[in-house]
């Protein structure tokens, strides 16, 4: 019988992340494969209890990631061979990221609501959690391991809603290891790229542009986007950039990139959108997760199109459009004579 969902069960979803949590940390999906496994043999190879086990597997399956083919035995869905690490679409890292780093952020969330400022701020650790962060190798990993996860999944849509054809030297601005622009140049071989990032991503980027093929035409340049932006391109990429940061940091990074461009030049701006008004449906309320996530983790916030709008045009931009890419969009500016 089917019944209306009650605020007692959305209270409980942070059940659900646990369960695939555990999943991916057990490296389930990769243990099952493309098999059906009883429960004894899951066991065997996860280093589970096998009773508490196949209560797990039972979880999973009510939540889509698993089918039951009979009392003790199990098989992923097409949903569940997405905690495979393995997996083109993969999501494990992602999983992860947000069952140990995430979960434990969201905490405190009822400290954010009441003073505005992020867990770092709150701490008395500055306003920049990623200089913070920088001095925890295994953050910094699990945190790109999940970035490459999402980014992969919608550089599909980010090239088919934008002709990066018309563009000679692309620049992707906090790129961190290469998968957007790598992603990018895969789809346009006439096209030559820069990843501008942290040093710290230096070594993942070369690596990964070496894996592609594309060395040849992209290069990795390291530095600091609230001090400058490399010149030699003609069109900027940003995606979640501007979300992490206020309106005067943005506007420091804003100003740094107009400034690296030439006239005429392009700044693609890939970020959620945040609808006015919002409703009660499951794009507006993942847009809506994520500006909370912005308010407890690193400061910043979703913004309507108008408000990225005003940002990039008091940095000197001018509004060109707006194109959907799937949960994302492209804001594209131009620089004004």
């Amino acid at each position: 019988m089917n019944r209306s969902e009650t605020v007692h069960d959305l209270v409980q979803s942070h059940r659900i992340t646990a369960v695939i949590y555990v999943a991916a940390k057990l490296n389930l999906a990769e243990a099952i494969g493309d098999d059906t496994k009883s429960a004894t043999e899951l066991a065997r190879l996860v280093s589970a209890d096998e009773r508490a086990l196949r209560r797990l597997l039972v979880g999973l399956t009510t939540v889509g990631l698993c089918r039951q083919a009979d009392r003790d035995r199990f098989a992923l869905t097409n949903l569940g061979r997405q905690l495979d690490g393995n997996a083109d679409r993969s999501f494990k890292d992602w999983v992860l990221f947000e069952g140990e780093m995430l979960v434990q952020s969201w905490s405190g969330l009822i400290d954010s609501v009441r003073t505005g400022k992020s867990a770092t701020q709150l701490r008395g650790d500055g306003d920049d959690r990623y200089a913070v962060i920088g001095n925890s190798p295994e953050w910094i990993a699990r945190f790109n391991g999940a970035m490459v996860n999402l980014t992969r999944t919608i550089v599909p849509g980010i090239v088919e809603a934008y002709d990066f054809s018309t563009a000679r030297v692309l620049l992707d601005v906090g790129g961190g290891t290469g998968e957007l622009i790598g992603g990018v140049l895969r789809h346009n071989r006439s096209l030559e790229g820069i990843a501008f990032d942290l040093a710290r991503c230096e070594e993942g980027a070369r690596a990964h542009f070496d894996r592609l093929g594309i060395a040849d035409r992209c290069r990795f340049v390291a530095g600091n986007f609230f001090e400058t932006v490399p010149r030699g391109a003609d069109t900027i990429l940003m995606k979640s950039i501007i979300h992490n940061w206020k309106d005067d940091r943005c506007k420091i990074i804003l100003r740094n990139c107009r400034d690296a461009l030439p006239s005429g030049g392009k700044l693609i701006i890939v970020e959620r959108i945040m609808p006015e008004p919002a409703a009660a449906n499951p794009e507006h309320r993942s847009r809506a997760m994520s500006d909370l996530n912005m308010l407890r983790g690193p400061g910043g916030i979703e913004r309507t199109e108008a408000e990225y709008r005003t940002l990039a045009e008091f940095a000197g931009f001018v509004f060109a459009g707006t194109s959907d890419a799937g949960a994302f969009s492209l804001i594209q500016f131009e620089v004004a004579n």
